[in-house]
């Protein structure tokens, strides 16, 4: 067998093995025994291979036996208690586990094409910004990394963007067929499901439309890559199959060290790419609820129609600035045809979305253009799915909350609704400290490197926003600037999900109230 096949079949196993080991310890730590072994599930016993499906299943009861028979020490069971008493807690304690198993395994030697073994900030700013479905890297993806880191690097990013809890979930369900409460409500608060109820179905639904859209998107990209650049059917697979997953989890994680530079005129490889990250950035329950009821409009929830009306608004209100802005410099769109800079430009815009992907140099654009797209990275896609930022709903309650304010109206009213006191106030929460996050951590970079302002401003933005775009001095902030990038990535990819469930969860009534006194506005 062919060396590299021989990588990717290993990185493949290892990371499979990853996705069970990881679930499997999210289940294990809110104490719930994935097995329940009285009765067999449907799958099981359904016609045609079955008694391979039993063997699996003989397996997978013997291993929760195994695990109802651990005894923990009783500090750890305490812990783990408290923990699990806080979905948001365990959000962020499985994606930091994921980090650093994924981070190991980058280490390994076999990672590397030269066998020596990557660096220890660069395993991790790697891995970090895999399972944060960032993009930024400090080596060159295709490079730098072997077959094997760089399915590995694709697995991080499918257990990113698929959510750890969400895997833990599908693994329940799978071997058990049902979900703990605990699991329910760790599984809620990072897909922002609704009800606790809707949650077997959102995991299955999470399930189909992630592996439908990425296995659509493979195959346009691997036809487009075998017969219009002369790639063999197995490199064009891989290479189709890599950069779909990459774009529906919005990581920009490329195997080129060009992004989709090389491809810029190419709308075979730019349009599905921009499709599969505008889909997922659209957020699962939007995704979920359009598959009811898409030709309803009237019928969708309010959620579902500012997602909608904000990303509309945002793509077309960025296409046309950022064409406005680069049709004449020859370094990014001046250069080329009419139809190709059309092309270069929505694909410009539509990766703000918080995909990462470049297909002109962003080194050589206008300083205008970076602060259009520093505002589209912040602003981010949907809730509830692969896209980073404050989120599109948040910012458009933000608004609706200043127009209430200028017309003088009590109350906040949003298409014919009105909105509650305790999400507007999440709202400005999280808006005031991404913005404080964005600028501390700019500061920082500035002071530490000899970088401009909108160098640095755009790294922080697409760090925080899990975006992935750079103008090319990621690899140049030195360790101390990685340290902050890293905590940037981790925190702008979870900090949402946790303040957000937080947020709500700590919501209670005062059982008094101060005497009231106004202070000046303004």
């Amino acid at each position: 067998m062919d060396s590299t096949w021989g990588q990717l079949l290993l990185g493949l196993a290892t990371i499979v093995g990853f996705f069970a080991a990881v679930a499997a310890g999210v289940a294990l730590l809110i104490w719930a025994p994935l097995v329940s072994p009285p009765k067999a599930p449907r799958w099981v016993t359904r016609q045609g291979g079955a008694a391979l499906r039993r063997g699996v299943w003989r397996l997978a009861v013997q291993a929760g036996e195994h695990l109802r028979g651990v005894r923990l020490p009783a500090p750890v069971t305490r812990w783990a208690g408290q923990v699990a008493r806080h979905p948001a807690r365990l959000v962020v304690l499985g994606f930091a586990a994921a980090v650093v198993v994924g981070w190991g395994l980058l280490l390994l030697p076999a990672a590397t094409e030269t066998g020596r073994g990557a660096g220890a900030i660069t395993a991790l700013f790697t891995a970090t910004s895999a399972v944060c479905v960032t993009g930024l890297v400090i080596e060159d993806t295709g490079g730098y990394w072997s077959g094997f880191g760089e399915v590995i690097i694709l697995g991080l990013i499918q257990i990113g963007g698929f959510g750890i809890m969400t895997l833990a979930s599908l693994l329940g369900l799978l071997v058990a067929g049902r979900l703990r409460m605990r699991l329910q409500l760790g599984t809620q608060a990072e897909t922002k499901t609704m009800g606790v109820g809707d949650v077997r179905q959102v995991v299955l639904g999470v399930l189909r439309i992630s592996l439908l859209v990425e296995a659509v998107v493979a195959v346009v990209l691997t036809w487009r890559f075998a017969d219009g650049y002369g790639e063999s059917w197995g490199r064009a697979a891989y290479l189709g199959l890599f950069h779909a997953v990459s774009a529906f989890n919005n990581a920009g994680f490329g195997l080129y060290a060009d992004s989709l530079m090389r491809f810029v005129g190419d709308p075979l490889i730019c349009l599905p790419i921009c499709a599969a990250i505008v889909i997922g950035g659209l957020g699962f329950p939007v995704l979920f609820e359009l598959r009811r009821a898409l030709r309803t409009p009237q019928r969708w929830s309010l959620h579902t129609k500012i997602t909608m009306g904000m990303t509309g608004l945002l793509l077309g209100g960025g296409w046309l600035l950022i064409t406005w802005a680069e049709w004449a410099n020859t370094a990014t769109l001046g250069r080329l045809g009419f139809a190709d800079r059309l092309l270069a430009g929505f694909t410009t815009a539509v990766m703000p979305r918080t995909a990462g992907f470049n297909s002109v140099d962003l080194a050589q654009t206008h300083d205008v253009t970076l602060l259009i797209n520093d505002v589209l990275m912040f602003i981010g896609g949907g809730s509830g799915g692969t896209a980073g930022g404050i989120k599109v709903t948040t910012f458009a309650l933000l608004g609706f909350v200043i127009l209430a304010e200028i017309r003088g109206e009590p109350s906040v009213h949003a298409l014919g609704r009105r909105l509650p006191a305790g999400i507007q106030r999440q709202a400005l929460t999280i808006a005031l400290l991404s913005v404080g996050l964005v600028m501390a951590s700019t500061l920082a970079l500035l002071a530490l490197t000899p970088f401009t302002l909108n160098q640095v401003l755009f790294e922080v933005t697409s760090a925080f926003a899990t975006v992935g775009m750079t103008t090319g001095i990621t690899a140049q902030v030195g360790t101390a600037g990685h340290v902050i990038l890293i905590a940037l990535m981790f925190i702008g990819r979870l900090g949402p999900i946790t303040a957000g469930a937080a947020l709500a969860l700590r919501e209670r009534t005062r059982r008094y109230e101060l005497p009231e006194e106004r202070t000046i506005v303004g």
